[in-house]
């Protein structure tokens, strides 16, 4: 929110430079983003944050500068004093009707109609609109204009006689109606948005922008002027609708104030008369069908010293909530509190509380150690598991990535079955059109990113949500890899990633679980054939893993030459299959003893069945089953292959004898040749 200092300071008489300005506002909540000097004035550029609509304006920044320095804010001016604006009387008046057919999305609708001669406005006004980053346009727009940023309250000016029947009428859209609007483009509207008609037809969209159809142009003698209120929601989604995104609707769709649309057209009014430009005529339309009152809060003295942690004095606290518009009233233990109905944000009681420390000085809080009245509640299981996994996961040599939960269709298509996708009803662009059925399109995108930009070896992670009609939310970790397993050596070259290295990486979070699981040959349709697999447990399948395939892979930017390896788990389906406790065996007392073999099989037989068959056929002093080496060519059968096992064994008990391990190696070798005519080489 630009405001010039000028400016404010007709509201309040604040001392000092735009700097120390800046920094006092800055420690009660209003970073001040820049300042600029504008000759001997200046504009300080506030952030106001999207909580507070009533501080979208000099007056509201007005009123917190105010209670910051102790000082008093005054109302803006009310204009030239031949302007009786008692007599603009809040009845139905004879050049115009109005009527709210929809209360619940206006709730307040003023209007009044002026003669008016249109021409430009004053420098003065031109130049605090430019100050404020407003393009002056005519008088009677500039006055709109003008209102709305010393008040807040958006306006907007039709020509009088380009209003169908001397009829104003707040209305939805009828289905194919159209609305040429000022930025000269023409809108389809819905059923759902709303808009302000004549007799006719919309000449409005309520809250966003007005109609070319009755535009206030140099021709125009008299002028309706219009002052509302809407709700939030309705703008909000008309504004995204239409892609249409103004400082009105920036306004309206955080809340606006139910009372000041009366104020704000009176402000109008008695701009009009001083700068010449026209004077009201007749009397002010008010609609306010379902009057809103004002929240009234219960305000404890001891909940606001527990929670602050310092007593702050009673004169203080009405101090604060005076200056910034709260009413008072002296109540048991504390105060009944009136609520201002332009702040939207505050809604409870520590809501008031964090006005008053906020303007008392978060500065002279004291730093302490809260009270502890209770044992810290059990931190959810799946919090450890998740740091537990990222540990594992990093030390692997993974990064770990954010991506969005909203992606474009065309993007979680491949991921998940036809009819599966949960669409969003009010997308932002259709890039967020749905919700992921997976982590994998946003991390891929993310590979892609940093291949682009020559990054070799590119390891991410992302522990989410993913979504789905027929799963509902699911917690997931999704893993992708691509380009080298390590970084260059001068001793030795790279070795690109492959199906293994990934399979490693879902093994080491599997352990890390303490899920006993295994992979199986399986196809997905996003995953290359013959270079993929099922991770199952227990008979359950609880994720998948392997090469992406090359067209998925080129829709999310990457090049032909690119070979990802990725892997999908579902972390709630292993979890639940996650052995109870955890095991600690004692180091070996006896020695262990090792024995080497190699046999010929199928050269598609998996070696994870092999490891199956060994344990299964070996007692229980087998500790362990490893994969040594794999040869295929000169000596060995087309269609077979040399598998070299190295296995270990180990008696918690005793040491073991020669007899008792080559006992449980014959038995070993009959297995395989049983299971998968296996021959010993």
């Amino acid at each position: 929110m630009k405001v010039l200092l000028s400016w404010l300071r007709e509201f309040v008489d604040v001392p000092g430079t735009p700097q120390e300005i800046a920094a006092t506002m800055s420690v009660r909540g209003f970073a001040v983003e820049g300042i600029e000097r504008l000759g001997e004035d200046s504009v300080l550029d506030f952030e106001v944050t999207g909580n507070r609509p009533d501080c979208m304006s000099v007056i509201g920044i007005a009123r917190e500068v105010a209670t910051a320095y102790g000082l008093q804010a005054r109302r803006p001016a009310a204009g030239s004093s031949s302007l009786n604006l008692t007599s603009l009387k809040h009845v139905d008046s004879g050049d115009l009707e109005m009527f709210i057919d929809t209360p619940e999305l206006c709730p307040r609708y003023v209007g009044a109609v002026a003669d008016v001669t249109v021409g430009s406005s004053p420098d003065w006004m031109q130049a605090r609109l430019r100050a404020a980053g407003v393009r002056p346009i005519s008088n009677i727009v500039d006055i709109t204009n003008y209102v709305l940023i010393e008040l807040g309250q958006p306006m907007h000016a039709f020509d009088a006689s380009l209003i169908g029947g001397a009829q104003i009428r707040v209305r939805t859209a009828r289905t194919g109606e159209t609305l040429k609007t000022l930025d000269g483009q023409q809108r389809e509207l819905s059923a759902d948005m709303l808009v302000i008609a004549d007799a006719e037809r919309p000449v409005a969209i309520a809250g966003v922008m007005g109609g070319a159809n009755s535009e206030v142009s140099a021709m125009t003698q008299a002028i309706v002027l219009e002052s509302a209120c809407f709700n939030p929601l309705s703008v909000r989604r008309t504004s995204r609708k239409l892609g249409l995104k103004t400082e009105a609707s920036m306004r309206f769709e955080r809340g606006a104030d139910p009372r000041l649309p009366v104020t704000a057209l009176e402000r109008a009014c008695a701009l009009l008369e001083q700068i010449g430009a026209g004077r009201a005529r007749g009397a002010m339309v008010d609609r306010y069908p379902a009057r809103i009152e004002p929240a009234v809060l219960h305000l404890r003295r001891d909940k606001v010293t527990g929670l602050i942690g310092l007593s702050i004095p009673d004169a203080d606290i009405r101090r604060i909530l005076d200056s910034l518009g709260f009413a008072l009233r002296d109540a048991p233990a504390g105060w009944e509190v009136t609520v201002p109905t332009r702040r939207v944000d505050v809604a409870r009681e520590v809501d008031l509380i964090e006005e008053v420390a906020r303007h008392y000085g978060l500065d002279r809080v004291p730093v302490h150690f809260p009270s502890v009245i209770a044992a810290p509640p059990r931190v959810d299981p799946r919090i450890t598991r998740a740091r537990q996994i990222r540990s594992v996961m990093t030390g692997a040599g993974f990064s770990e990535a954010l991506t969005f939960g909203f992606i474009g269709e065309a993007a979680a298509a491949p991921f998940a079955a036809d009819g599966d996708l949960v669409a969003i009803r009010n997308p932002l662009s259709d890039n967020f059109a749905v919700l992921r059925p997976s982590a994998l399109p946003g991390l891929i995108g993310a590979v892609a990113h940093n291949r682009r930009r020559e990054q070799r070896d590119v390891r991410l992670f992302e522990v989410g949500n993913r979504f789905t009609t027929s799963g509902g939310e699911r917690r997931a970790l999704a893993c992708a890899w691509a380009g080298m397993t390590g970084g260059d050596h001068w001793g030795a070259g790279g070795r690109e990633v492959d199906f293994f290295d990934m399979k490693g990486a879902v093994e080491r979070i599997c352990a890390a679980l303490r899920v006993n699981a295994r992979t199986d040959p399986h196809q997905e349709p996003w995953l290359m054939p013959g270079r993929s697999a099922a991770v199952m447990a227990d008979g359950r399948r609880i994720g998948v893993l392997g090469q992406l395939a090359p067209a998925v892979a080129e829709a999310h930017g990457l090049g032909a030459a690119d070979v990802v390896y990725v892997a999908d788990l579902d972390l709630d389906e292993a979890e639940a299959l996650s052995a109870d406790g955890i095991r600690v065996d004692p180091l070996p007392k006896y020695p262990s003893v090792t024995r080497d073999i190699s046999i010929v099989i199928d050269d598609t037989l998996p070696s994870a069945e092999v490891r199956r068959t060994v344990g299964d056929a070996a007692p229980p002093t087998l500790v362990r089953v490893r994969e040594f080496d794999r040869y295929q060519g000169k000596g060995v059968p087309d269609g077979r292959v040399s598998l070299s096992l190295r296995l270990t064994f180990r008696s918690a008990e005793r040491t073991l004898t020669d007899a008792e391990v080559q006992s449980a190696m014959d038995a070993v070798l009959a297995a395989l040749r049983t299971k998968h005519d296996a021959v010993q080489r």
